[in-house]
């Protein structure tokens, strides 16, 4: 195999544990992640989605790579936000959001300075050399980064558990990671269990004084390679403060909004939710793992949240759609909607969004 069909071939490896896809359907082999006991999400082997749909096959994702409709991406797409200088600290009632970059977010409120699914490498790929490119810089610079408390890590897809990244980070702060069942096996080696909590949907653990973290379901998947689908669990959180609750979830599909609902009914108000809105199209491959703009917006209604940090969008390219695509079509589902735009951001690097107490 020459160099060139290399890069090509690992390039779909890449996108296959990122967008749907992968090489290996149901593996027969035992967990590699993790062995507790049979749930509702649970079946010995592999974690699922109740009554929800499992990802697309090999054949599905060959379909896609080479049934073309691609946009083109630039190579560069610069934020109109400069490097952000977070402050070291923000407290009480106020809640401060910080994008970094695709779903990593700066969260800072009760005096606690929490990020999700931190990316600071060039690449979303098992690869130095090959997969998606980010085509603008992280948000925040990590020399400028406040001293970090928790870091919530949604699924073990490459463009959300970045070890380099997470290594970094605990060298630095040894800050908690928290993260959904089975992820603490891939963590572990790189960056040492001592510091990692792993959490099942339903499950909760204290951050701080009147501070709640919860583990909750959202409709998606996992793998880091070949052969470990559906091993490691997927999950939202919500983080429960003096201030308000704040909901976040990496990547999901809209699943009919069962799990808005879920999470409305069990949790009440939220002040804002950190809602995807990018990487969906081809919708026939997308659908079941990736909601769209409009989907995303039906979720804000369906989850009562006030305020929206819409994020996955305009950092890697992951599939067709253009690289301002997502922006367009969230505006024009919001409008439908008669939801102003100014209460779902569609946040780019370096932009920060200090969050109403209440809708206006």
């Amino acid at each position: 195999m020459n160099r060139r069909t290399f890069l090509k071939w690992s390039g779909i490896g890449a996108l296959a544990t990122l967008a749907g896809g992968g090489f290996a359907g149901r593996s027969l082999a035992a967990n590699r992640y993790y062995d507790g006991p049979v749930s509702d999400h649970f079946d010995g082997t592999h974690f699922f989605n109740p009554n929800g749909e499992e990802p697309n096959s090999f054949f599905e994702l060959m379909r896609w790579q080479f049934g073309g409709g691609r946009a083109a991406w630039p190579a560069d797409w610069p934020s109109p936000f400069p490097s952000a200088v977070p402050e070291a600290r923000v407290e009480g009632d106020r809640l401060v959001v910080t994008m970094v970059g695709h779903a990593a977010l700066l969260i800072q409120t009760a005096g606690l300075n929490i990020l999700t699914d931190p990316v600071w490498s060039d690449r979303a790929s098992p690869l130095s050399f090959a997969g998606p490119k980010r085509v603008n810089p992280p948000g925040i610079k990590l020399a400028d980064l406040p001293k970090i408390d928790a870091v919530l890590v949604t699924h073990n897809h490459y463009d959300h558990l970045d070890l380099a990244t997470l290594k970094a980070l605990g060298e630095r702060d040894h800050c908690l990671i928290f993260t959904p069942l089975g992820n603490d096996r891939i963590m572990g080696p790189t960056i040492g269990e001592g510091r990692i909590t792993t959490m099942d949907w339903g499950g909760s653990t204290p951050l701080a004084a009147g501070v709640t973290l919860h583990c909750e379901p959202c409709h998606h998947w996992s793998a880091r390679g070949l052969g470990d689908r559906r091993m490691a669990l997927w999950s939202a959180f919500l983080i429960e403060t003096p201030g308000g609750k704040i909901y976040h979830i990496g990547d999901t599909g809209f699943h009919q909004g069962i799990n808005y609902r879920a999470i409305r009914e069990k949790h009440g108000p939220i002040r804002l939710a950190n809602l995807p809105f990018g990487t969906y199209e081809p919708r026939w491959f997308m659908r079941p793992q990736h909601q769209n703009p409009d989907e995303a917006v039906r979720g804000m209604a369906a989850s009562g949240a006030a305020y929206v940090a819409g994020h996955h969008w305009g950092t890697f390219r992951l599939t067709n759609e253009g690289i301002d695509e997502p922006l367009a079509a969230l505006e024009s589902a919001l409008d439908a909607a008669g939801i102003a735009r100014t209460r779902f951001r569609a946040l780019r690097p370096g932009e920060v969004f200090e969050v109403p107490l209440a809708t206006a």
